[in-house]
């Protein structure tokens, strides 16, 4: 039995910047699975891309990552382009990879499936269905909330979430999401409403703003540290999700595993690409930050 596995397409980004233009691999999948690989954690990534990209895969493989891989006509390329303010974000997409399948995950068993679609139909309903019964699914829903025209992504509903969210335990998503999520300014009232369509654990990310977690009817506030520099952003959010389903996957309660997700999101903005320090080094900046 696996404590966690991680289902979503690596990317081709292309991630610019006021400073530099740097191309690299991406996306849940990709970010997700490198923070996680620097912990103590029985951890599977199944992904779809093509074989042009396969390099991609055995850099993985070359970190000790065990990965699935679904074969694709092509891989997702994602263009990133940041302001000033690195909370900030235009996304392009120029190629769309296949959507997964539920039979390729048959023999698949974790305690917690964490789900990170990139657009809206790389993940269906059915599967997720499947998995609940397997195990706790979490969710990272903005793949669901991406409407492309004109290779541009634009913020849009999900039509599908009251049927799929009954299946989900765990929905993460930062404050511009769950309001076009939940058509809701209230970052309240937008998790009450994912609750009563059966959300038990609902993250709320707000860039420098911090973290907000809401279960059970009670809310967990979440600091943002300021890393000693802000180079690059992008997965910050994959890196926090890593931490925080860690944590509570070893059993940690929610506030603790709330802040050890948002420190590891702040050390991985200190450097380009994804998350590279140890549980350690997590651990002593918390301590620092007390």
């Amino acid at each position: 039995m696996l404590d966690l596995c991680c289902i979503g397409h690596i990317t081709s980004d292309k991630v610019v910047t006021t400073k530099t233009t740097m191309h690299m691999a991406g996306g849940t999948a990709f970010y997700f699975s490198c923070a996680v690989s620097k912990l103590d954690v029985n951890y599977l990534l199944v992904t779809a891309l093509a074989s042009a990209e396969m390099q991609y895969v055995a850099d993985l493989r070359d970190k000790g990552i065990e990965v699935k891989v679904q074969p694709s006509a092509h891989t997702v390329y994602f263009e990133n382009i940041y302001a000033e303010d690195q909370d900030q974000r235009t996304q392009n997409v120029l190629e769309k990879a296949d959507p997964f399948e539920i039979e390729p995950l048959q023999t698949v068993n974790a305690k917690i499936f964490h789900l990170g679609p990139l657009l809206a139909d790389d993940i269906s309903t059915a599967l997720i269905k499947n998995l609940a019964a397997k195990g706790r699914v979490s969710l990272d829903v903005q793949g669901y909330l991406r409407k492309v025209v004109n290779k541009k992504v634009h913020a849009v509903d999900w039509p599908g979430k009251k049927e799929a969210l009954q299946y989900v335990h765990i929905v993460k998503a930062d404050v511009a999401e769950l309001q076009a999520l939940t058509g809701l300014d209230d970052t309240a009232q937008g998790a009450k409403l994912l609750a009563d369509l059966g959300v038990k654990e609902v993250v709320i990310t707000n860039g420098s703003g911090g973290s907000v977690i809401y279960s059970e009817g009670k809310s967990y506030t979440i600091p943002a540290w300021r890393p000693r520099t802000v180079v690059d952003a992008t997965g910050c959010g994959d890196t926090y999700m890593a931490g925080y389903l860690y944590r509570r996957v070893k059993g940690g309660p929610i506030q603790h595993a709330g802040e050890f997700a948002a420190a590891m999101a702040s050390l991985k903005m200190e450097h380009p690409g994804p998350f590279t320090g140890t549980e350690e080094d997590v651990i002593q900046f918390l301590k620092s930050h007390q």
